[in-house]
């Protein structure tokens, strides 16, 4: 098993929104395969959200109801992409990014 400080940060939540982890040898597990999988659709998500983002940003026309449901999308993929980017940076034995 890993110890402690070598605890693989998952990108999902827990119960009211706590992180969850995995302690685990095999990256090539099940529960690592699935983490792997589900961080590559949350960053392909972002990807195209940003895409999305710019077009609306653009758009001249835009409605103010539009930007507010595209702030909370883009909120929500950032978080994402900022789990991501913590566990990875977990795998590669950086620090922990700055709390803003």
């Amino acid at each position: 098993m890993t110890t402690q400080n070598e605890l693989r940060l998952l990108p999902w939540s827990g119960p009211e929104g706590k992180p969850c982890y995995l302690s685990t040898d095999d990256k090539g597990g099940y529960m690592s395969r699935l983490a792997d999988n589900i961080e590559a659709e949350q960053l392909d998500t972002a990807a195209m959200l940003l895409e999305h983002a710019s077009n609306t940003l653009d758009d001249q026309n835009t409605d103010p109801e539009d930007l507010r449901r595209l702030t909370g999308e883009l909120t929500g993929i950032l978080r994402d992409v900022l789990r991501v980017a913590t566990s990875r940076g977990h795998l590669l034995g950086m620090s922990e990014p700055h709390r803003f």
